[in-house]
């Protein structure tokens, strides 16, 4: 399961759950079914699928119906839940684009050898992405943008990046 979105909590009075999306854009939260929420709501620990009767932009969200879910008690249980879709419904990535959940736990290293730690996480910075490094002694963050990822190699785990170690 892929995680594209959380529950932030309910919307009105007859069981509408309000919805942040983590796609971008974030507007393919709307595209992806069968939705599965993984959360307590309802007593369900795992991950449970969902039939989204209705969806709706609101604000920088969404909200929406989902089948079962009648009132606003029902629509609080699920608050913090996450929203996933199969991998299977997700696109391929185009050529030199990657699914972050791809690059989270790669090694990444210099072009001259230096190794930096693995990627934690990446962080959206508003003018590009970053990659959150992080080895036993520090944590760096690094552009993941061109002149400086010179090369993501998947098959063999690593990316190389042209980076000061120092830094």
């Amino acid at each position: 399961m892929v995680v594209v979105g959380r529950v932030e909590g309910p919307y009105g009075v007859r069981g509408w759950l309000r919805v942040r999306s983590y796609t971008d854009p974030a507007g393919n939260l709307v595209e992806y079914r069968p939705w599965h929420l993984h959360g307590d709501g309802g007593g369900y620990g795992g991950w449970r699928e969902v039939r989204v009767r209705e969806i709706r932009p609101h604000g920088e969200g969404y909200r929406c119906s989902i089948e079962g879910v009648a009132d606003r008690d029902a629509a609080a249980r699920w608050r913090g839940a996450l929203v996933g879709v199969p991998e299977t419904v997700l696109p391929p990535p185009g050529e030199d684009e990657y699914y972050w959940r791809d690059l989270i736990g790669l090694a990444v290293r210099t072009a001259a050898g230096s190794d930096l730690g693995r990627v934690e996480t990446l962080i959206a910075t508003g003018a590009n992405d970053a990659l959150v490094v992080r080895d036993r002694e520090r944590e760096r963050l690094i552009p993941f943008i061109a002149p400086v990822a010179r090369e993501v190699d998947l098959d063999r785990g690593v990316i190389l990046v042209d980076w000061d170690p120092e830094f």
